[in-house]
């Protein structure tokens, strides 16, 4: 090879690097717009009526954890930078939250369960992902358990920014599986109740409704409240799935197989009102996991991008109506399509309370070059 082509190949080389070197930081470095989201602080309400949480803080910093547990751990990523697009929110208006503490988080988890989350090998099992009982506990605990913290404190946030404003929602939390005495189904911290506990001890709370319809049973949150008079859960689920036994719910709706949109929202409009006339809430928490999509690799029901989109509005619109906040989490969901149907979701919230048909408050715009490497 002469001087000129060994030129060339060095360029073609040199090139190549770079552009392996601008992949790997975009996809480990958040960009500007994440970055903006990471430390706790104020936002400001959608019309002064929808309130947006969520913290960069919630990432499972964890390199491999997609390859052992189904859940996209860029969920909450995508959602946010698709809500940025949209011209919906900005970075400025959305209220991060701190990590939830040891004493919240004893409002609901027993002193023994918490200790066993210094042990890696108890968290692989919460987590049903056994390659974590190898990693030393300090990187479990910074690279899940904080995330999962994060979120919790997220979903107090927004219970306070609820009785504020009216509607908020979390970016993240949702994770009903966990119990007061052990975690399971990829939840160690019962955000809901956690956030619903720290309501009522802070006195601005008494009575509370939790509305769960991830497409599993929110066994983890019935045993939280399980013999309290003061909270109801109702949870909507399909029957014959995990997790097995199922708890009891203070209502408890089993699906088969195949429900689709009709069928699923004529039950849900069916039961609503009998659940707000049996809890008489101060406050709804709402779990609002997308696994009730079809095709989702966990589950077997049949409901569609616009049903679901349905399903999350006669919630929040049966809140509205009584005059209830209400906190939105967006649980679990596992197919490629599950963010952008929970992304709509948000967006159609945002403008049917926050905006009373106006234009988005900000003008729309393109995903950076960093965002479309760090979240796709």
């Amino acid at each position: 090879m002469d001087r000129r082509g060994k030129r060339v190949v060095g360029v073609v080389l040199g090139v190549a690097v770079a552009v392996a070197g601008a992949a790997v930081i975009g996809t480990c470095t958040p960009p500007a717009s994440l970055r903006a989201v990471k430390e706790p602080r104020s936002g400001e309400a959608v019309g002064g009526r929808v309130a947006i949480v969520f913290s960069e803080r919630y990432t499972i910093a964890l390199p491999g954890a997609d390859m052992v547990h189904p859940f996209d751990t860029r969920k909450y990523e995508k959602i946010y930078v698709y809500l940025n697009e949209e011209g919906l929110i900005r970075p400025a208006t959305v209220f991060v939250p701190d990590e939830a503490g040891p004493d919240e988080l004893r409002l609901v988890h027993t002193d023994r369960y918490l200790g066993t989350l210094d042990s890696p090998d108890a968290v692989a099992r919460y987590l049903e992902a056994k390659p974590v009982k190898v990693l030393p506990a300090k990187v479990v605990d910074a690279g899940i358990l904080q995330a999962q913290r994060y979120a919790a404190g997220g979903t107090i946030l927004a219970g306070r920014l609820a009785l504020a404003h009216g509607i908020a929602v979390n970016l993240g939390g949702g994770f009903h599986h966990a119990r007061p005495d052990g975690g399971e189904g990829f939840c160690i911290y019962n955000d809901l109740a956690v956030a619903i506990r720290r309501l009522q001890a802070d006195g601005r709370i008494r009575r509370a409704l939790v509305v769960d319809l991830d497409v599993h049973q929110g066994n983890g949150t019935a045993e939280c409240f399980a013999g309290d008079d003061e909270v109801f859960t109702f949870s909507m689920h399909q029957g014959n799935i995990y997790p097995v036994p199922k708890a009891t719910s203070d209502l408890d709706v089993e699906l088969v197989a195949g429900t689709d949109d009709a069928r699923f929202l004529a039950i849900l409009r069916r039961h609503l009102p009998e659940v707000f006339d049996r809890a008489r809430p101060d406050i709804v928490f709402y779990q609002a996991g997308c696994d009730t999509l079809r095709d989702d690799p966990l589950a077997g029901l049949a409901m569609t991008k616009d049903g679901i989109v349905e399903r999350d509005a006669a919630v929040v619109d049966a809140c509205v109506r009584r005059g209830v906040p209400v906190v939105m989490t967006l649980g679990g969901g596992y197919t490629a399509r599950s963010w952008s149907v929970q992304a709509e979701s948000v967006a159609h919230l945002i403008r049917t309370y926050g905006l009373d048909g106006g234009e988005a408050p900000h003008p729309p715009r393109g995903r950076s070059v960093h965002e479309k490497l760090y979240v796709k």
